[in-house]
């Protein structure tokens, strides 16, 4: 954080100042007063379901210099500075903080999925460079990318920042609070195509960030998604390209004799205009191949050499929660917990994990709703359900009612032999299965954030112990 006085934030943010103009917040800017710290700032942003000014209290007496908020908060003499907006007074400090650092390099990474996956190895990678900043977990929305800008000091060189949407407009939102340099595009997918009315709406949101760039900025698009190559004739910067199947010319950064261990780590030669160089990810999925590949172009365009590059690859590890976190328990059994988020490519990228897994034994999969697919939500989980039974599972435990349609879907697939089973809820699916596991089977735990299941794999890991 950059040091600022009171008196800043209130000029900054436009706010009305309740206290010493002189008091300096020097630590981080938190929404959360769990994680507030000596020196801090609490932005309280009123919730569906709390109000932050209701924390403020506990937050002042962890530490906090003042308080961020649109009212007075029920604290005698408490240090405040009142803006009409909170997130809009978040945007114009993290704006602030990066027109203070004119020599710090800006990368925003979007995509439908893989987003954060590939922010984290970038990051990785990035930090061989110089001090860089990139958010912890899901940092990417109109509170998360803010925070994270406002992490960043003077010795900062380089921000690593992840971009969301729910609707058209949010990227270029984000962009204007941290204007990039550089823009990767990951892929256009299902997810949110319910709140956006359609994959060409997605591919219009996405392709903002790509809109966002300067002239001697760097696009690093998907050569193997139609949508996002298509996004070259939207921006006036350099395209870089990276890809695995692409069949027209060949992408500036791709892979060759991708291999899976038995665990589904992918191994590759990683050709680059540098040169070829062997990695061995200890990510697991063949998914993660095209994410290492768009870190290693960002990093390449930041001036991380090929050989670096790398070991940088094969060092990386995941960084974020609940993201094909693979466990083995002592009993034989490998739990998948892959519950973080869920759409359909995600969720077949994730069955064909498990199937590799479970190669040699049995694969299980436990799968919850996909949210926000709007209308083609019915057939988006019917195809799901398909895709599930011709992978040849043991196994289809479906969580809920809104799941429902996944396992009508499985039932009807004649030549599959596996069991069907509905469930209520995330105790149902570890019930399910608590009498079914043995040595040698493979369990993936899969849904969209809504469903919270992550709880189902931590539980089936206890079960050894029991």
């Amino acid at each position: 954080m950059i040091p600022l006085s009171l008196a800043q934030i209130a000029r900054i943010t436009g706010g009305r100042l309740d206290g010493d103009p002189e008091a300096v917040v020097t630590g981080e800017v938190v929404i959360d007063s769990r994680r507030v710290a000596p020196g801090g700032l609490f932005a309280a942003v009123e919730g569906e379901r709390v109000d932050g000014h209701d924390f403020a209290a506990a937050a002042l007496a962890a530490g906090a210099v003042a308080v961020l908020g649109t009212r007075q908060v029920p604290v005698p003499l408490a240090p405040s500075v009142l803006v009409a907006d909170v997130p809009a007074a978040l945007a114009a400090l993290a704006r602030f903080v990066v027109d203070s650092l004119p020599a710090a390099r800006i990368a925003g990474i979007t995509g439908s999925s893989g987003k954060t996956t590939t922010k984290d190895i970038a990051a990785q990678l990035i930090e061989r460079l110089g001090p860089t900043i990139a958010p912890a977990g899901s940092y990417n929305n109109e509170f998360g990318l803010p925070l994270t800008v406002l992490r960043a000091d003077a010795a900062t060189r380089y921000l690593v920042l992840e971009l969301s949407a729910r609707g058209i407009g949010h990227i270029a939102h984000l962009c204007g609070i941290a204007p990039p340099g550089y823009g990767v595009v990951l892929n256009v997918g299902h997810a949110h195509a319910g709140e956006f009315g359609g994959l060409d709406q997605v591919a219009r949101a996405k392709g903002e960030l790509v809109e966002a760039l300067p002239p001697d900025g760097v696009a690093i698009l998907n050569a193997d998604d139609p949508r996002v190559l298509a996004m070259t004739a939207r921006t006036g910067a350099r395209i870089v390209t990276f890809g695995i199947q692409s069949g027209g010319p060949q992408p500036s950064f791709r892979a060759a004799d991708i291999r899976l261990d038995d665990l589904g780590r992918p191994s590759f030669t990683l050709l680059t205009p540098e040169g070829s160089a062997p990695v061995s990810l200890r990510l697991h999925g063949a998914h993660n191949v095209p994410n290492a590949l768009a870190a290693a172009a960002l990093a390449g365009e930041l001036g991380l050499g090929l050989g670096e590059t790398a070991d940088g690859l094969s060092a990386a590890a995941a960084r974020s929660r609940w993201r094909m976190e693979v466990r083995q328990r002592a009993d034989g059994v490998t739990i998948i917990n892959d519950a973080y988020n869920a759409n359909p490519e995600s969720v077949r990228a994730a069955i064909d994990a498990l199937r590799h897994l479970a190669r040699d034994g049995r694969g299980f999969a436990v799968l919850g709703h996909m949210a926000e697919l709007g209308d083609s939500s019915p057939a988006s989980h019917a195809e799901v359900g398909e895709f599930a039974a011709s992978a040849g599972l043991a196994g289809l435990i479906v969580v809920g009612d809104e799941a429902a349609p996944i396992l009508a879907a499985a039932r009807g697939v004649r030549s599959w032999l596996g069991e069907a089973i509905a469930v209520p809820d995330a105790a149902g699916a570890v019930e399910a299965l608590v009498n079914r596991l043995k040595p040698g089977d493979v369990v993936l735990v899969k849904a969209s954030r809504a469903a919270r299941l992550e709880g189902v794999a931590a539980d089936l890991e206890l079960e050894a112990a029991r």
